[in-house]
């Protein structure tokens, strides 16, 4: 196990460490995730020129070294007021379309992508080198649509909630579904399966999932 640094920060399943100059250590508090494999996909996405950040292979399943990013996530940003809710729904709707434009990993299924299943403003971050995708510990290979029905439904979630970031969560959904995309129903009722299924959630935000399923098949007219 690698000897950290001081703790930069908490998530719902792993603390951020310094480590040394350049780079921080993601340490899985709950042994769910895999590292490696998460490293593994976040190295392919970066060759093909997406803007994930480097990584150190760790050999372990709940230990990744990352180099450190600066600035803010993107969800800092729009509460700030640097980044109006169209503008985040719009950046979050190009990060899709440029990742499902690499190459698929598996020669056997010409169709399939390389998923994120977690894009939404508080996994971008806004640094000097333009916009960065970070915690890929969901990636996995599939068609696009579900890519864009998590993204949609985790929004969604946002936008029917009571707390101040409602309607920018709202104005940020109806950017990301405003030009075409390859959500349908049923990418829209697998998104809201998985978010169903995430242990993770609250059960204010598992209450949600109903009423914003409603609100994405609205937005992208598939009522």
């Amino acid at each position: 196990m690698t000897t950290p640094g001081e703790l930069l920060g908490s998530g719902r399943t792993a603390d951020v460490y310094v480590l040394d100059t350049g780079w921080v250590l993601r340490r899985d508090r709950e042994g769910r995730g895999d590292a490696a494999a998460e490293a593994a996909v976040m190295t392919y996405v970066r060759r093909h020129g997406y803007p994930a950040p480097r990584v150190r292979p760790t050999g372990s399943r709940t230990e990744l070294v990352l180099e450190r990013l600066s600035g803010p996530t993107l969800l800092a940003a729009l509460v700030a007021g640097r980044v109006g809710p169209a503008e985040a729904g719009a950046l979050l709707a190009g990060l899709l379309r440029r990742l499902h434009a690499l190459p698929g990993r598996d020669p056997a299924d010409p169709g399939a992508r390389v998923l994120h299943l977690d894009l939404h403003p508080d996994n971008v971050m806004l640094t000097p080198d333009g916009p960065r995708v970070i915690d890929w510990s969901n990636a996995e290979d599939g068609g696009p649509g579900l890519d864009w029905g998590m993204s949609a439904v985790i929004l969604g979630q946002v936008a029917v909630g009571s707390t101040a970031l409602a309607e920018p969560a709202r104005a940020s959904l109806v950017a990301l579904l405003a030009g075409p995309s390859p959500l349908g129903r049923e990418a829209v009722a697998e998104a809201l399966r998985r978010r169903a299924a995430n242990p993770t959630m609250s059960a204010e935000e598992t209450e949600s999932l109903r009423e914003a399923g409603e609100l994405v098949r609205k937005v992208a007219q598939l009522t």
